[in-house]
């Protein structure tokens, strides 16, 4: 199973899926659904941020400055009253030029509106990145550098897993990642997100 979206998927059961859902205006499995489905997407393309040393380095940093020490509870209230601004921001990072491509994955792989959709993704950036910070700053590396490898080396093989799951993550993740569609994840690809941290 994919460690960290298993384990994020299961803290945000219950309560935090019921606030999320009202916020958004859908049923509580409707919403956990979506969780379901737009984790994978986000962790799995953070993977693949994370797969060049200068990407890994560059989150690495991200997660040190604005991300840790925060739980995600915290996260959770910022977010629901109506914190949401850095979450759009995180996406645009995450995906690059492709963020409208991952919103209308979402919607299509949900039944979601590809508007609902969007909003989801950008309360959930926030809380991966602060989940992400908790992970990477409890490793104990006291180097820098020995931290942005530990994390790249964990959200690629999490992105390997979401993959071999296959599922709707994995194939979501397929999907927007193969950004000129020949079904083949190159080099054109990664130039088409253009989603490696610090750089637009």
């Amino acid at each position: 199973m994919a460690m960290l979206t298993d384990d994020l998927l299961a803290q945000l059961q219950g309560a935090p899926a019921q606030q999320l859902a009202q916020q958004l205006g859908l049923t509580p499995s409707q919403t956990s659904g979506a969780i379901s489905a737009a984790l994978p997407l986000l962790l799995g393309a953070l993977g693949r941020n994370a797969s060049q040393p200068q990407g890994a380095q560059a989150l690495y940093g991200a997660l040190q400055k604005d991300h840790a020490g925060m739980d995600i509870g915290s996260v959770l209230g910022a977010v629901l009253g109506g914190g949401g601004g850095q979450g759009g921001a995180i996406l645009g990072h995450i995906f690059g030029g492709g963020q409208e491509r991952a919103e209308a994955g979402v919607a299509q792989a949900t039944g979601l509106g590809q508007g609902t959709a969007g909003q989801l993704l950008k309360m959930l950036a926030p809380i991966v990145m602060a989940y992400l910070a908790k992970r990477a700053m409890s490793s104990g590396q006291a180097r820098p550098a020995d931290g942005a490898a530990a994390l790249g080396g964990l959200l690629g093989q999490e992105q390997q897993q979401i993959r071999q799951e296959g599922g709707l993550g994995g194939g979501l993740l397929g999907a927007v990642l193969d950004q000129d569609g020949d079904g083949q994840l190159g080099l054109g690809d990664l130039a088409g997100l253009g989603g490696l941290f610090g750089r637009k």
